[in-house]
């Protein structure tokens, strides 16, 4: 049984048509089979080495869906995860300093699924205060030398991250003081500037000796600086999700160019424990990883990612670099179909008629009017069907005791409820008025 709390969101989250926040282990079908692999490389990673992985579906495999549940499940073991949508204007592949701020913004642990930054960064701090008082030699009532004592570990932490990226140890110092100084304004500003925000004060700059704004070099150090903090802050790694990379096929040659050679680099620096800590995850298309405008136009990167998919579907490798989702069947919508309603009706006042009127049966016929509905192909079902069955039938079923869907309800999908994958699928014929 799921919380309330869960159980809302899921619900909240496909009745608008999106994939859930939270929950997702609660509607994982056909992707249990790769978690233990995915353990093993969590616990290689959390051991102070980096990892890598390549997912390839076609639409509605459920790539983003994989990546959220491969979060969810690496918060749970204390791991910090962010996710990064790639597209051309606000985060191409080739910045960093973009992926890098997209990734602090949406930074999260098991006590935040999102905008956990700054709770990390005091955290930090916190914990080096407890181990300064853990000691005994510091009165905890003794400001002064708690924080002159605290200073000095904290320089000794920051050795490291100096080397590397003097700059972010140069920010966290500043910050220290402002916290200490009670100057909130500056600390904020601070926080902004080591999160990669661009138009931070020019005061806030001098305040901590730095200039400029961060770019992709420094981005990268700023990644290492971010994982130190993370480790030394009792995290095992950070899971990092960039999704829909396929998006580098419709950018400009140079941008496309420029975002598959950064894509290499990564993979090669996290080879060679540049990243430590950092589990990179990455999901495409299979055109993006065998079509001509993708990976295959840099050699390098093609060789690294290769994977053989001649072979059976059940016979594939979960620990190879790159893994492949299996498309959606009937069978598969219908089962995730079933676990939704079970969701929705499970201890609800109405549960006795949600499970009559909204059977197995019922939902079977609407798993397959939806995919009728969309030229056959069930791969491109799912979002449609889930948000159909939870706001059209379900709902209604909870709110109105004589609705019926099997009676009352006539099945409509109209285009400006469709993404364009969608709309490209949908049978000309049946795609307004499709009888259950």
């Amino acid at each position: 049984m799921i919380s309330a709390a869960r159980r809302d969101d899921i619900i909240g989250a496909l009745r608008r048509g999106t994939v859930p926040s939270a929950g997702l282990d609660a509607l994982a079908v056909g992707i249990d089979s790769f978690a233990p692999t995915l353990d093993e490389e969590l616990a290689t990673v959390s051991s102070g080495r980096g990892g890598f992985k390549a997912v390839r579906g076609e639409y509605g495999t459920g790539k983003t869906f994989f990546g959220r549940w491969l979060q969810e499940r690496a918060r749970a073991k204390g791991f910090a995860t962010s996710e990064v949508q790639i597209n051309e204007t606000e985060t191409p592949l080739h910045r960093l300093e973009t992926i890098y701020r997209r990734l602090v913004e949406r930074l999260g642990t098991a006590d935040s699924s999102t905008g956990a930054f700054r709770s990390v960064i005091d955290g930090w701090f916190f914990a080096l205060e407890q181990d300064v008082l853990a000691d005994g030699s510091i009165d905890a009532n003794d400001a002064n030398a708690l924080l002159e004592r605290t200073q000095a570990l904290m320089e000794a932490q920051l050795a490291t991250i100096s080397k590397t990226a003097p700059a972010f140890s140069a920010v966290l110092r500043t910050y220290r003081r402002a916290l200490a100084d009670g100057d909130n304004q500056l600390a904020e500003g601070l926080i902004s500037w080591l999160a990669g925000q661009p138009n931070v004060a020019a005061s806030v700059k001098r305040a901590a000796g730095i200039k400029g704004e961060l770019d992709h070099f420094g981005a990268a150090n700023f990644l290492i600086g971010l994982l130190t903090i993370l480790r030394d802050s009792g995290f095992p790694g950070l899971v990092l999700v960039l999704d829909e990379v396929e998006t580098l096929q419709r950018m400009r040659a140079d941008t496309r160019e420029r975002g598959l050679n950064a894509l290499r680099q990564l993979i090669d620096e996290i080879d060679a424990g540049r990243f430590p800590g950092l589990y990179l995850v990455i999901t495409g298309t299979p055109a993006f990883f065998d079509g001509a405008q993708g990976v295959q136009r840099l050699a390098p990167l093609a060789q690294r990612l290769h994977v053989d998919f001649g072979t059976d579907r059940k016979f594939d490798n979960p620990r190879a670099v790159q893994i492949r989702l299996a498309p959606f069947d009937q069978g598969s919508l219908v089962a995730v179909g079933k676990r939704v309603r079970d969701i929705y009706a499970d201890t609800q006042p109405n549960e006795a008629r949600l499970r009559r009127v909204v059977d197995d049966t019922y939902i079977e016929v609407l798993a397959h009017a939806v995919a009728g509905g969309l030229g056959g192909k069930v791969g491109v079902a799912p979002r449609l069907f889930l948000k159909k069955l939870v706001a059209d039938v379900l709902d209604r079923v909870d709110l109105h005791e004589s609705f019926d869907p099997s009676q009352h309800y006539k099945l409509t999908l109209a285009e400006t409820e469709m993404t364009a994958n969608e709309r490209a699928a949908a049978s000309a014929t049946s795609v307004d008025d499709i009888e259950l």
